[in-house]
């Protein structure tokens, strides 16, 4: 099965569409209806393994490639992708839940992305450096890293693989890539793009199976140099000490906290629908989603009452609905870890303005009503976990210097938001404030050709932009000593 219109459900391994040895296949399901979308093939250790071995054999014929050569099939996957964005949306809304139209947003950034490192890699430059000796010449070259082991997360199963695939590809690496076992299939239509744009037999494979096992081979088998993972990090602490074992290179994007800072310069309604585009985006299953809502005492009604209705208008339901704006949580894990936050903040003494339940309008499906919250206490666990979840919580804050250390006061450091016209009161949060994003009245702030990544416990390194190609590249100095003239 390799047209384009038909439905992938196998691992990609060496060129090659197949199912898994034991011929296990997982059930992947609809989150709004709860109904199984197709089953896929689940492999694991071998068949992880395979696909190393397959990339391993395919890394000296790409990295000699020029990256001019590699650039016409990265973009030729862009073009396909744009296509088919559409269908692949489609495919997205069914096993993640997310409304088609951010569905279809997501798999245009990630033709973005494509193209545009397969640009950046004409650039990966090495440098001349002044020599301090006579006769001697020094020099800097760049190099792929190796084989590498990506391993993405549900919440945006299309972009957040393209911002590994791509700039490993374009540096000259090969890759496996292990999606969220929820959400396989829109990633899978990526591959058959990459595929049908002429990518060679084991340049990048596609393995779903059990998180541990494929991890576990990513970690031990000395094939894979790399590893590049997105997800909580419980699991990036994981992934680093193992990878430490082998000295292994790594790229961790990881759990956030976000704070959301609303100043009394700026007008408070206009603060509130930032604020509420920011938050329900994907349903708040987002790891740079703003998660606590530090709000100027003078503005702090005006505000609030613009968010709760602004909540309240949203419109909830499958995602293939025309008008829907939140859909469905992405599993019934999920949905009872919301719901449990939401009770542990009312036994705290928080107030829910609006929402704060299980909606009980649709027969099936992981519905949490958009939230607003108040009152919290700092010992709500709200405050402390990463939420990821449709739920906003309010504080009053009084002055710069306290909202900072509030700000800063979390092991996470991914992104932050500020709304305000004031340009003083704006470079000061820009330079207080310790994360690696920070959106200036900006609730959408990622950006192909901007650096994305975490400060503290939030990650290391950057994806996106140059930064994003470097993670790929080893840096090697070269010394030479001229004969005499």
């Amino acid at each position: 099965m390799t047209t384009a219109t038909a439905a992938q459900t196998r691992l990609f391994i060496d060129g090659k569409w197949c199912d898994a040895d034991s011929g296990q296949t997982h059930a992947v399901v609809n989150p709004a209806t709860e109904e199984v979308v197709a089953e896929v093939a689940w492999g694991g250790r071998a068949e992880t393994r395979r696909a190393l071995e397959a990339a391993q054999r395919a890394m000296p014929a790409w990295m000699k490639l020029t990256a001019w050569d590699r650039a016409k099939i990265l973009k030729k996957t862009a073009d396909l992708i744009r296509e088919r964005a559409d269908a692949i949306a489609r495919t997205m809304t069914l096993e993640q839940g997310k409304p088609l139209v951010e569905a279809r947003g997501e798999v245009i950034n990630a033709a973005d992305t494509f193209e545009w490192f397969a640009e950046e890699g004409k650039r990966a430059y090495g440098q001349v450096i002044p020599n301090s000796a006579p006769g001697k010449r020094h020099i800097t070259l760049k190099h792929p890293v190796g084989v590498v082991g990506a391993i993405t997360p549900w919440n945006f199963p299309v972009t957040l693989a393209a911002r590994k695939i791509a700039p490993a590809l374009t540096a000259g690496c090969t890759v496996v890539c292990k999606p969220a076992h929820q959400t396989p299939l829109c990633l899978m239509q990526v591959y058959q793009c990459m595929e049908e744009a002429g990518l060679p037999a084991g340049v990048a494979n596609l393995i779903v199976g059990p998180p541990q096992e494929i991890g576990d081979e990513f970690l031990e088998n000395p094939i894979c140099r790399k590893i590049s993972f997105t997800g909580s990090t419980a699991v990036g602490k994981h992934l680093m000490r193992g990878c430490a074992e082998q000295v292994k290179r790594v790229s961790l994007e990881l759990g956030g906290h976000a704070p959301f800072i609303v100043f009394p310069d700026a007008d408070p309604e206009a603060g509130a629908k930032v604020a509420v585009t920011g938050k329900f985006r994907n349903n708040g299953q987002v790891c740079i989603a703003p998660s606590r809502f530090y709000v100027h005492k003078d503005v702090q009604k005006k505000f609030t009452e613009a968010a709760v209705e602004l909540t309240k208008s949203l419109k909830m339901g499958n995602g293939l609905d025309a008008g829907v704006e939140v859909g469905p949580m992405i599993e019934k894990r999920a949905l009872q870890k919301t719901m449990e936050l939401v009770e542990d903040a009312r036994k705290t003494g928080a107030k829910v303005l609006t929402g704060g339940k299980h909606s009980d309008r649709f027969p099936k499906g992981f519905f949490f009503e958009p939230t607003v919250v108040s009152g919290l206490s700092p010992d709500a666990r709200m405050m402390t976990e990463e939420p990821f979840a449709p739920v906003m919580p309010l504080l009053e804050f009084n002055n710069i210097d306290d909202v900072i250390r509030a700000a800063n006061n979390t092991r996470y450091g991914l992104a932050a938001y500020v709304f305000t016209n004031d340009l003083s009161i704006a470079w000061r949060m820009a330079e207080g404030i310790e994360a690696g994003i920070i959106g200036i009245n900006d609730p959408v702030p990622a950006a192909v050709q901007c650096p994305f990544g975490g400060m503290k416990e939030s990650g290391l390194g950057r994806e996106l932009a140059h930064e994003g190609m470097e993670a790929y590249l080893e840096t090697k100095y070269v010394s030479f000593k001229l004969r005499d003239a």
